[in-house]
């Protein structure tokens, strides 16, 4: 019987609304797995998760069934109620609206893993705001100032 074979692979990036740095390292490992589990609970495949206090990358294989819009949407929306009911965190926990999604090659996959997992040492040296225009500019994505994250 014919079936589908696919190679879709997409990073994700999403900030703490307001850029707030909300997210504390006593919990990120635990956030970090509830995001997993809810991507593999929607079948895509996680690859690599990691950030900072102010936002976060991961990387999934995505199915083509895969409506990326509704997986992002739902990790926020699970991950702003997870967040409220551990009371992780002091303060009214909320992500930004939108995301970045940027895609990769195979080929690809070990130098994004590795820039996903080093993310606390790569912000030591730029902003995300450096980082998130660097992105866009290089994937050839147009943009206006105006309706990027909220930046402080």
């Amino acid at each position: 019987m014919p079936g589908t074979f696919s190679q879709i692979y997409i990073q994700i990036i999403f900030a703490v609304k307001n850029r707030d740095g909300l997210i504390k390292t006593t919990w990120e490992e635990e956030l970090y797995k509830y995001i997993t589990g809810i991507v593999r609970e929607k079948q895509q495949k996680m690859l690599a998760i990691n950030g900072t206090s102010d936002h976060i990358h991961f990387l999934i294989g995505m199915r083509p069934s895969c409506c990326l819009s509704n997986l992002v949407q739902e990790v926020k929306k699970s991950t702003n109620n997870f967040i409220l009911e551990k009371k992780f965190c002091p303060f009214h926990f909320e992500w930004q609206q939108g995301y970045g999604a940027f895609s990769y090659s195979h080929s690809a996959l070990d130098k994004v893993i590795g820039y996903i997992q080093n993310q606390k040492e790569h912000h030591r040296k730029r902003t995300f705001r450096e980082e998130y225009i660097e992105f866009l500019e290089k994937f050839g994505v147009d943009f206006k100032e105006d309706y990027l994250f909220k930046w402080l």
